[in-house]
């Protein structure tokens, strides 16, 4: 079974301020997108930039067999939101964007404005096969493009950059805080009997603090000593599954020429012991084939075929 993560880059119906100008162009963008679904063959995908929950049924309706598509009903400004794409059945364990009860809301912006909640929704589902279920959560953390007053992409100096460098950062720590929150409950205090996939675009990398602050308990990482060496933690923590991508792989999105993985899967301990595997893209397409992107007006892609993002996934066997 494959289960992934893939961002589908402003995936909506023509016209309007981001969706492709013209049919033509939404269904070159469709049939790109298809064509990678079907050749990955996922169980589970989760999906992140869903524009027009119209748009996600037209790309199910282009795919052999029947699909089902779940969404969160948390979007943000631009319209865009979470959910899955599944050919499996599943149903809603939680759609929620409020921050939790202790962390206070976030500067975001020089006016002082603040924010306690995440900017797109955190929609998890349990997911049911004939061996076993499994609960997977989907999210989609603050981007690192940074927007500036009166709908800027370039600042004034460097001190507006340094500051929305930093409330840019808030509020993604802030969403993951939301994500760990909502993955506790799910692992129902242990993750060895209980199996829950995080999947969805950090917008960082298996490094920064805000990717870490999913993990749990430090230490059994994956490559590490204590991988195979059981211990208290085990309940609580997840694995990224991203040194298991063969190296040639290990990214998601090129950004100005660098590759990088901002897109990622992490497993509690149960189903890290099914874990047979894991990679990007899918077969047949090479993720160096990625168009290198750089910050900016994101509707200046409205009308690029496919996504600006490979999928990332691992495969598992009960």
């Amino acid at each position: 079974m494959i289960v992934g993560t893939w961002n589908l880059e402003n995936l909506y119906r023509p016209g309007g301020a981001f969706g492709p100008k013209d049919k033509a162009a939404y269904e070159a963008k469709l049939g790109s997108l298809a064509a990678t679904v079907t050749a990955l063959r996922p169980s589970v995908l989760a999906v992140q930039e869903v524009g027009d929950p119209a748009a996600l049924t037209d790309l199910a309706g282009m795919l052999e067999g029947t699909w089902h598509v779940t969404l969160s009903e948390h979007a943000d400004d631009r319209g865009i939101r979470v959910g899955f794409l599944t050919s499996l059945p599943v149903f809603v364990q939680a759609d929620e964007a409020a921050f939790p009860e202790e962390l206070r809301p976030v500067q975001a912006d020089d006016a002082g404005r603040t924010t306690g909640r995440a900017g797109r929704g955190i929609l998890a589902v349990t997911v049911t096969t004939r061996a076993f279920f499994f609960d997977a959560v989907v999210c989609h953390l603050k981007s690192k493009l940074l927007t500036y007053p009166g709908g800027r992409f370039q600042p004034r100096d460097e001190g507006e950059r340094a500051r929305a460098g930093a409330y840019a950062l808030y509020r993604r720590t802030a969403e993951a805080t939301v994500v760990r929150a909502v993955a506790d409950r799910l692992l129902k205090g242990d993750g060895r009997e209980h199996h829950v996939a995080v999947l969805g675009d950090l917008n960082d990398e298996v490094g920064a603090a805000t990717t870490q602050i999913l993990l749990g308990p430090p230490g059994s990482e994956i490559g590490t000593p204590g991988f195979d060496r059981p211990d208290k933690g085990d309940a609580a923590r997840l694995w990224n599954v991203a040194p298991l991508i063969p190296p040639e792989q290990r990214f998601s999105r090129i950004h100005a020429g660098r590759r990088e993985l901002i897109d990622h899967v992490l497993v509690s301990r149960g189903l890290m012991d099914q874990v047979r595997g894991a990679g990007t893209g899918a077969p047949g397409t090479s993720t160096a084939a990625l168009p290198s992107v750089a910050d900016g007006d994101p509707a200046a892609r409205r009308d690029a075929a496919g996504s600006d993002h490979a999928p990332v996934w691992m495969r598992i066997q009960p």
